[in-house]
C-alpha cells in the first residue's frame, strides 16, 4: 500500500509513520483543521482589542464620565470584556484589560484605569 501526504497527496518516502511530505503540507493541513476554532479566537481577541482601544482613547483624552452611546458610536461591544470587579460597597466595574467602567446614572459611565491589573499580570510572570 502506497502512503501519501495527508495534505497534497504526494507519495511519501522515508519513515513508516510519516504523514506529510513537508513542513508546509503539515502546516497547511493543521491550519485547515483548526481554522474554525482559530477564527473564533481571532474574532474575540479582535473585539477585545477594539474595546480596549475605545476605552483607552476616551480615558486618555480626559473623558472620565461619558454616556454609553459614545462608546457604542466608536464600536464598543458591551458583550466582550476581560473581567468584572465588585467593590465592598457593591459597585460593579466591567474591565477590558486595565480600562474599566461602572454605570452610574441612567446611561452614563465612569471610566477608570486600573494599575492593579498590570501589577497582577507582572506578579504572575
Amino acid at each position: 500500500m502506497e502512503r501519501v501526504c495527508l495534505d497534497c497527496g504526494a507519495r511519501l518516502l522515508g519513515r513508516s509513520d510519516k504523514k506529510f511530505c513537508s513542513d508546509q503540507c503539515r502546516n497547511n493541513y493543521n491550519n485547515r483543521i483548526n481554522r474554525d476554532q482559530n477564527n473564533y479566537v481571532r474574532n474575540v481577541h479582535s473585539q477585545l482589542r477594539r474595546n480596549r482601544k475605545v476605552l483607552a482613547d476616551l480615558y486618555e483624552d480626559g473623558h472620565h464620565h461619558i454616556h454609553r452611546d459614545a462608546l457604542i458610536a466608536q464600536g464598543y461591544n458591551f458583550t466582550f470584556f476581560t473581567h468584572l470587579v465588585e467593590t465592598r460597597e457593591g459597585a460593579r466595574w466591567s474591565y477590558c484589560f486595565e480600562y474599566g467602567f461602572m454605570e452610574t446614572e441612567e446611561g452614563y459611565l465612569d471610566l477608570q484605569k486600573s494599575r492593579s491589573y498590570l501589577e497582577m499580570v507582572e506578579e504572575e510572570e
